[in-house]
C-alpha cells in the first residue's frame, strides 16, 4: 500500500514553472529589460510541443532556444508558452508546454534552473527511499519526487 505524503518535489516543480510563466509574461508585455536573455531547453517529445516538422527532425529529443534579440508573438498561458523565433531567416512558431522544460537560464544574472524528469523512478524505488532514515547530504542530488534542490550560489561569481 502506498503511503501518502507531501510531494515537495512536485510542489517545487510547479512553483518554479509558475515563476518562469511570470517572467515570460512580463517579457511578453514589456520586452526584455537590460541584458536579460534566456536559454530554454525543452524535450521535443513531450505531449503538446508544437514545432515545424523540419525542426523536429533536426531535434528529435531535446532543443535549446534563445530568447534575446529577435522573437515575436510571445504568449503565455497556464500550460505553456508560444513564441516565434528566427531559424536561418525563417520565422517559426513554437508551442512549449511548461512540463517539457528541462532548463531555464538567464546568463545575464547567472540564474538557472534545471528540471529533472521523473521517468526513471518507479513505485518500488519510491517506497525504499521513504523507508531510509538517513538522507543524502549531497546538495546536487535530485530531491525525492524528481525535483532538485536548487542552490543559487552555484551561478554567482
Amino acid at each position: 500500500m502506498a503511503r501518502s505524503g507531501i510531494d515537495y518535489g512536485g510542489m517545487m516543480h510547479r512553483a518554479l514553472q509558475g515563476m518562469i510563466a511570470d517572467v515570460l509574461e512580463r517579457v511578453s508585455q514589456h520586452g526584455l529589460p537590460g541584458d536579460h536573455h534566456f536559454f530554454i531547453t525543452f524535450d521535443t517529445r513531450e505531449d503538446g510541443v508544437e514545432m515545424a516538422d523540419w525542426l523536429r527532425e533536426r531535434y528529435p529529443e531535446e532543443m535549446t532556444i534563445v530568447i534575446q534579440h529577435w522573437f515575436d508573438n510571445l504568449t503565455v498561458d497556464d500550460l505553456g508558452f508560444t513564441v516565434t523565433l528566427n531559424f536561418g531567416n525563417s520565422p517559426e512558431p513554437l508551442r512549449i508546454p511548461f512540463d517539457a522544460l528541462r532548463t531555464f537560464v538567464d546568463p545575464s544574472v547567472e540564474f538557472g534552473l534545471r528540471f529533472e524528469t521523473q521517468e526513471a523512478e518507479d513505485d518500488d524505488d519510491d517506497e525504499d527511499d521513504e523507508d531510509d532514515e538517513g538522507g543524502d547530504d549531497n546538495p546536487d542530488s535530485p530531491a525525492p519526487g524528481g525535483g532538485e534542490v536548487v542552490q543559487l550560489d552555484r551561478w554567482r561569481k
